[in-house]
């Protein structure tokens, strides 16, 4: 009886320590909360809340943004790994470190190329996503003109991209479009067009967080944008007229000269150019800035990437080759040297003996004329070519090329290239509204053999603007067995399908000094000496072009489809077909343009249009006279030249019955235009101007390897000048008769 009222004061007395040590715990936890116990603080913990995949719905290779919050609730900072698990397999993992109480969103990006349904995993967060079957890339719509715009952004700026889509068939057809940037897919596009529709599509995407360039592709379409300092932009200056001296001028009270390219602060600056400027063979005049103002100062605002020419006249003087000058209805205003490709004397190559052989020269030029640049005086059209230059010239003929083409498309003839003799007149047309830019372009001075990463320098020839590519004097290589060349490879993008592909093309030779031409061949004839020399060793190679085989190796192209010189002094624009120059199976659309000398490049774009309809008339000089400048010359020049008066004949015909001319010699033609038809409706007219000209320089100044005298005569197909013993002129009875009715000017040496 006692152990049960025992038990029973036990249970008692249990149940009331219970409550007591329960009011206790309370009273210790709300005097916790209200701050008034202090007890250790609580380890990092984190918590993890809001998972979103974005987008739900994906095509194979596009990316998806898979985002959470994260929270540390500890009182102390933490650290935590964060797994990304795509089907229960690991395939990323992010390190966290928080401050107590602080909050993060935590971003992963995926791709996934497999179709299907997609379970994702983060921390104790599911979610999911649907990859859908990529949609059908089958269309008979053609995608072409990439235009990236703009270049130049700040970090998240927009960029729009913009295309041609044409649908050449007689049904409506739809293309999927696939938008990709930096390699990785960013959405997929569908385009729909009527039978026979173009439409221009347009497209948005936000530039990279990362400074540099940056590739985007639409389907097999490549370009390009660059990101730059936030508050900053590109500054071009450059040059356009008058060769490629650079040019001083004073931004903001500073002293430059072009080409000028820098990253400058965005705001208000003041440039300043000489009115005149003297690059020694001739005087140029300031005529007006890419953007047409006409004032050689000026002020202007960088808000964006900014690209300001100034243009130049020459106003007197020469630059080198016979000069040409129209007749433009108030004056002869000067246009451009001819024949720069009939250059005598050029060295191919050196044989082990020592022996060097020569390369023949190529005397046609074809000179566009703009119809602002020539007017037609009492029923002629007048030009004049004046040798003022020390140099011999061996004229043998000028005709005019009227053309007549539509409206909607540009002409052009191409250049010659005076590694190789042939003729070509042929008349391009391209269509300005589809050309194409490069999808890449680098330039490297070096050993052709070399490793190394050229520049980019996509941008400088992607419009014209008078900014051109870098360029070196091979003269100035390490050694003779060390030739360094420029080396400009451009990627044309994906061309398969072209029916035609032409490159047109803006450039300019800039020879340099001729002081250090002697001493380099003096280098290869000295290692001949020495045993150093193998048969066929270039001195100073030719210029040449490369395209892709099929396995990706580099390939030269037919020495008679080979890349012409651009001119020298004044950059022209000119053709050059390539449409059958990449062999069968290639898919890669490189071309690799290689110069000893000093070549620069302002612009190439790329034209996929078909030839247009155009027509054609040629006029050939009815006058032409031989007359002296009337200036005293000091030229050591000597030989038999063309008495001055009349030379007609000998300009009307390709004949090698030339008009030979020395340093202050002048020939006037002029070209009736009475049998001219007019234009058909809806057709442009335009003007060309053909010559046939060799010229040769004095030794000492580029002549190298004979006399400066007029013999010996150079003909079309000699091998080279000067040519060997067993090649001469034609010495026949029509030519005989030439050379002693026409060149009794005799000048003997000095």
């Amino acid at each position: 009886m006692r152990s049960r009222l025992a038990i029973s004061k036990l249970k008692a007395f249990l149940i009331i320590d219970l409550i007591f040590l329960g009011a206790v715990i309370s009273t210790y936890f709300y005097f916790q909360d209200q701050g008034l116990i202090v007890v250790g603080s609580k380890p990092a913990k984190f918590t993890f809340s809001n998972l979103i995949v974005d987008p739900s719905e994906i095509y194979p290779g596009e990316a998806i943004s898979i985002s959470l919050n994260t929270t540390n609730v500890g009182d102390v900072e933490g650290n935590e790994s964060l797994n990304l698990e795509i089907n229960d397999i690991l395939k990323d993992t992010k390190n966290i470190t928080l401050a107590a109480g602080a909050s993060e969103i935590i971003e992963f990006s995926y791709v996934e190329t497999v179709v299907g349904n997609h379970s994702v995993k983060v921390g104790n967060l599911n979610g999911a996503f649907l990859v859908k079957p990529a949609p059908p890339e089958t269309s008979n719509i053609i995608l072409s003109n990439l235009k990236v715009a703009p270049y130049e952004v700040w970090a998240d700026e927009p960029v729009t991209l913009t295309a041609t889509a044409q649908n050449p068939t007689s049904q409506a057809d739809e293309l999927t479009v696939k938008i990709v940037v930096d390699n990785e897919i960013l959405e997929y596009k569908i385009i729909a067009l009527e039978a026979g529709a173009t439409e221009t599509v347009e497209f948005t995407v936000n530039a990279s967080s990362t400074e540099g360039k940056h590739t985007v592709k639409l389907n097999t379409l490549s370009g390009s944008y660059t990101v730059i300092k936030t508050g900053y932009h590109t500054l071009l200056i450059g040059r356009s007229g008058g060769g490629t001296q650079p040019l001083p001028f004073t931004l903001n009270g500073e002293d430059y000269e072009t080409g000028y390219l820098l990253v400058l602060p965005v705001g208000e600056y003041t440039i300043s150019v000489p009115d005149v400027f003297d690059v020694g063979t001739g005087i140029l005049e300031f005529s007006y800035w890419s953007d047409g103002l006409t004032s050689s100062t000026r002020s202007f605002t960088l808000d964006s990437r900014l690209i300001l020419v100034a243009t130049y006249t020459l106003v007197s003087g020469w630059a080198s080759c016979p000069s040409l000058y129209v007749w433009n209805g108030t004056q002869y205003v000067y246009i451009c040297e001819v024949s720069n490709s009939g250059w005598l004397g050029d060295i191919d190559h050196i044989n082990a003996d020592g022996q060097i052989v020569f390369a023949g020269g190529n005397k046609w030029d074809y000179i566009k004329l703009g119809e602002d640049l020539i007017q037609a005086k009492d029923g002629y059209f007048d030009i004049v070519l004046t040798q003022q230059w020390d140099e011999l010239f061996y004229f043998d003929s000028a005709y005019m090329m009227v053309v007549d083409h539509p409206a909607d498309v540009d002409v052009y003839t191409t250049m010659s290239n005076y590694v190789n003799t042939v003729f070509n007149d042929q008349i391009y047309t391209v269509n300005p509204t589809t050309l194409m830019s490069p999808v890449n372009a680098t330039y490297i001075w070096a050993p052709v053999d070399t490793n190394a990463e050229g520049e980019n320098v996509l941008s400088l020839i992607a419009q014209l603007d008078g900014i051109f590519t870098p360029g070196n004097n091979g003269l100035y290589s390490q050694s003779w067995n060390n030739i360094s060349l420029n080396q400009l490879t451009v990627d044309l993008g994906n061309l398969s399908g072209a029916k035609q592909i032409k490159l047109l093309l803006t450039g300019i030779a800039d020879w340099g000094d001729p002081a250090p031409y002697y001493p380099w061949i003096a280098s290869f004839e000295e290692a001949a000496s020495q045993g150093l020399i193998t048969d066929g060793t270039e001195i100073c190679p030719a210029p040449y072009m490369e395209v892709k085989d099929a396995n990706g190796s580099w390939i030269r192209v037919p020495k008679d489809k080979q890349i012409p010189l651009p001119s020298d002094y004044v950059p022209r624009m000119f053709v050059v077909d390539i449409t059958d120059l990449f062999p069968a199976g290639t898919t890669d659309y490189q071309i690799r343009i290689n110069n000893f000398w000093n070549i620069s490049w302002d612009y190439i774009g790329i034209d996929l249009s078909t030839q247009e309809n155009i027509t054609v008339q040629k006029i050939i000089a009815d006058q032409a006279t031989l007359v002296q400048i009337g200036w005293e010359t000091f030229s050591k020049s000597y030989g038999a030249f063309t008495r001055y008066g009349d030379v007609t004949p000998l300009v009307q015909i390709a004949d090698e019955m030339y008009v030979i001319g020395r340093q202050g010699d002048q020939i006037y033609a002029r070209f009736p235009i009475a049998n001219l038809t007019a234009a058909d409706a809806g057709m442009v007219r335009e003007y060309f101007i053909v010559t046939a000209c060799f010229y040769k320089d004095e030794p000492g100044a580029w002549g190298f390897g004979f006399n400066f005298s007029v013999d010996p005569l150079p003909f079309q197909g000699m091998s080279g000048y000067p040519y060997p013993e067993t090649e001469s002129y034609p010495y026949d009875p029509a030519h005989l008769a030439y050379l002693e009715e026409y060149n009794t000017r005799i000048i003997s040496p000095p």
